[in-house]
């Protein structure tokens, strides 16, 4: 029987990949140091469980297909603090920010088209825009640039009749990079005179370690129409499972046609909003402790890894992950090797490799993001297996 081309043009997610073998590897008595995938170990905040534990309606109903107002309110109110102003009509609850991605792509894409998006991103953009018909036209970076790619001569050389959004992830997943104030409207400019929106995945706004001010393109006025952002609880809040996220634009015609995707799978889960609504009223201290535990480990993670000969990295400045190369020919033969060949006494690692990262063939088969999610002493001792393991794999 035949099966969807558009699918079988998509490949499996780099941090869940190995997970079949990961298993077999745990279950065989080696410990993995999970370098792999981006779930905090920070505890979830208390008000989130409180609101399960009072939920006490005797049916759980179906919420509003665009959200339930405590949930669309407590974003508003979010971006309030930030000096953004949206009323409900400009929020639309969805299952978290990977919902999003599918909803947005899906009412601006038809086939054929193009979304321009700086290389390497999060492998899970190309699965979303190829479901949709269209292609990623990827800007090249290179890791001794610290992956800068917000000039306008660069962006603009990947514009053509085909082109129908630049997306920007800022702070970076998976390089950790961040735009400037300037640079993030010199993106804003790019997409008005080209009547194009700018997607921005902010899910990372608030892991910035220098000091930076909360940045977010809805704060900028007159780019109304091109504007939509892709939001979630996830990483804000350590609250992956949760499942819930938003997009916001102050475009009117691009939300009316947003929410017929909303209205086809119902609505998001009506008890995991009203658990977000309640996080969204944490005093923003909480994140002063968050991001000095992430700076400690990205200081540790960077350190340790500048440490290793051959090694290419960059201190990222937000998010919580490092994309580097590795003096290896192969991170996806590597990291096999790892889990098949390898380990330092009984310990071993498990990383994202390089390769799905990118849309150009054959970049990053030497690069792995590796995220500092898991504690600074797991990640001194996973930085050094994996010192340890380079040396061993090219001596072969």
């Amino acid at each position: 029987m035949k099966l969807s081309s558009k699918m079988q043009r998509c490949g499996l997610s780099p941090m869940r990949k190995f997970n079949p073998y990961a298993d077999k590897v745990k279950a065989g008595g080696i410990k993995i140091y999970h370098l792999n995938i981006g779930q905090p170990d920070v505890e979830t905040p208390a008000p989130f469980y409180q609101a399960l534990r009072d939920f006490a309606d005797k049916v759980v109903s179906y919420a509003p297909s665009g959200g339930l107002p405590v949930y669309l309110d407590a974003v508003r109110a979010y971006y309030k603090r930030i000096g953004v102003e949206l009323s409900r009509a400009d929020v639309l609850a969805t299952s978290g920010g990977s919902e999003a991605l599918q909803m947005v792509f899906a009412t601006i894409l038809d086939d054929g088209d193009e979304v321009i998006i700086p290389e390497p991103f999060y492998p899970n953009y190309a699965t979303s825009v190829t479901l949709a018909g269209a292609s990623i036209r990827p800007i090249p970076t290179t890791v001794e640039e610290g992956y800068f790619y917000a000039e306008r001569a660069r962006v603009e050389a990947c514009i053509n009749e085909h082109t129908r959004a630049l997306f920007v992830t800022n702070p970076g997943n998976p390089t950790g990079s961040i735009l400037t104030p300037d640079q993030l409207r010199l993106m804003l400019d790019i997409a008005k005179e080209h009547e194009l929106f700018l997607i921005c995945d902010e899910v990372y706004r608030e892991f910035v370690y220098a000091g930076e001010p909360l940045l977010s393109a809805l704060q900028y006025p007159g780019y109304e129409e091109n504007v939509v952002v892709i939001d979630s609880i996830s990483k804000r809040f350590s609250a992956c499972g949760a499942r819930v996220g938003c997009v916001i634009s102050k475009n009117k015609a691009f939300m009316a046609e947003a929410m017929k995707w909303c209205q086809c799978r119902l609505a998001s889960a009506t008890v995991d909003q009203i658990a977000a609504a309640a996080l969204y009223g944490m005093d923003p201290s909480y994140f002063d402790a968050v991001r000095d535990e992430y700076r400690l480990r990205r200081d540790t993670m960077v350190k340790k890894l500048q440490e290793i000969p051959g090694v290419v990295c960059r201190l990222p400045r937000g998010a919580f992950y490092v994309m580097c190369a590795l003096p290896v020919d192969d991170a996806d033969k590597f990291q096999m090797w790892l889990l098949n060949e390898f380990h330092d006494n009984g310990e071993t690692v498990l990383f994202a490799c390089g390769e799905p990262f990118y849309a150009t063939p054959g970049k990053g088969r030497n690069e792995v993001r590796l995220a500092y999610t898991i504690n600074a002493p797991d990640i001194a001792r996973a930085i050094d297996i994996l010192k340890i393991a380079i040396e061993k794999y090219n001596s072969r």
